[in-house]
């Protein structure tokens, strides 16, 4: 029988929860008790401190969208423009550069690259953009979802292993779990029928895991899907999890409809956010971290959510074009984001994109130890960072 009560019970041992279980929790009408299930499991993975709080972490980083030239005209998307649209546009690297000096002034410890499918994006084209960013401004590079590498594959006309062992050797530090949505193929092929598959998707992460690359879990929902496909997208990302360990994250936000071509279709409100956000955190039991989306649901709600099973505020964005096209125009400062998780009786802690913590400066002040993906990694080294934070690894460790 499956039913709150059982549920609760399944949590309580940490046993895991089935499909069933989730689409139970998924149509339960008690959100209040939901949301103290996922609280539990929560505070089991990030345990109150000496002084009886908790810790939420966040990380001051900057999109910075190189193009917004896109061949594959999802319905969902309002962000992209077409080859010869006047709006398009396709930054040179001294602009990027530029906005990185700028995010660096601001304690800002990353970059989360991305762009569209440009017709005309090749491997050669990427190896320029990390190659320059790694010689003039370095930084960590979080670029390039899963649906931008396979189209360099294609247009470069290169297997997947190639593109992304010469990614990581011009840069590429992590990857995004952009481009999402519903890992299944039937939404796919009714909001984005030119993208990336499901398979597919699922594939890129899987190759940059075997490199070792870490990268993070996302889902877009509240559009077509049903809720049983809301379970199968998060049991694919928990089978891969279970097989690599190599998703340090998992964000969830809701389909935003104003101007894509899908404003027909109604937009789902903050329970159903806090509902699914809290119900992901109990079912992928092999997660670590899970980030609030103030972006697409105000910084008010995404604070409520902390208390839904939600450990990370996810980032300060210093600029965001993507969700903003569609009338999201929630940014928020560090003193904002920090205002609210200690209103939620939390305590801030920034951190990088391995849950390091940093301080003001993006200075590493401790390391988090990934226990999961150091056994599944051991071939390449463990629990291993890029280069650029070899350096600081080693002054932390001498010093303790």
């Amino acid at each position: 029988m499956t039913d709150l009560r059982t549920i609760a019970a399944k949590v309580a041992d940490g046993t895991r929860l089935t499909d069933a279980d989730a689409l139970c929790l998924l149509r339960e009408p008690d959100l209040t008790a939901i949301g103290r299930l996922a609280d539990s499991v929560r505070r089991r993975w990030h345990p109150p401190g000496p002084g009886g709080k908790g810790e939420v972490s966040y990380i001051v980083d900057r999109n910075i969208n190189y193009t917004n030239v896109c061949v594959t005209l999802c319905k969902f998307c309002a962000f992209y423009r077409r080859p010869g649209d006047p709006e398009g546009y396709d930054h040179p690297l001294e602009t990027i550069l530029q906005k990185i000096r700028e995010t660096k002034a601001l304690g800002g410890v990353q970059i989360l690259l991305q762009g569209g499918h440009h017709p005309t994006y090749g491997i050669e084209r990427y190896e320029e953009l990390l190659r320059g960013i790694k010689e003039h401004e370095p930084i960590h590079v979080h670029g390039f979802a899963p649906s931008e590498i396979l189209h360099c594959c294609h247009v470069s006309k290169l297997p997947l292993p190639a593109v992304i062992e010469r990614m990581r050797a011009a840069g590429l530090d992590s990857m995004p779990g952009g481009g999402g949505e519903i890992l299944v193929d039937r939404v796919r092929k009714l909001i984005s029928p030119l993208k990336t598959m499901s398979d597919d998707w699922l594939a890129v992460h899987r190759e940059c895991h075997r490199q070792g690359l870490r990268t993070t879990a996302t889902m877009m929902f509240g559009h077509v899907e049903t809720l049983q496909e809301r379970v199968e997208h998060m049991r694919r990302l928990r089978e891969l999890q279970d097989e690599t360990a190599g998703f340090t994250a998992f964000i969830s936000w809701t389909f935003q409809s104003p101007n894509t071509e899908m404003t027909d279709v109604p937009m789902v409100g903050g329970l159903e956010y806090l509902r699914t956000a809290a119900v992901s955190r109990l079912y992928l039991d092999n997660v670590e971290n899970f980030q609030a989306s103030f972006v697409t649901q105000g910084i008010d709600l995404a604070g409520v959510s902390l208390h839904y099973g939600m450990n990370d505020m996810g980032s300060v964005m210093i600029e965001e074009n993507v969700v903003s096209a569609a009338n999201c125009e929630c940014l928020a400062t560090i003193e904002l984001l920090e205002d609210h998780i200690r209103a939620a009786g939390l305590l801030p802690r920034r951190r990088n994109m391995f849950y390091d913590r940093v301080d003001e400066a993006g200075r590493l002040v401790a390391r988090h130890h990934d226990v999961a993906w150091a056994r599944r990694n051991a071939a390449g080294g463990g629990d291993v960072r890029p280069a650029a934070l070899q350096q600081q690894l080693a002054e932390l460790a001498a010093a303790h």
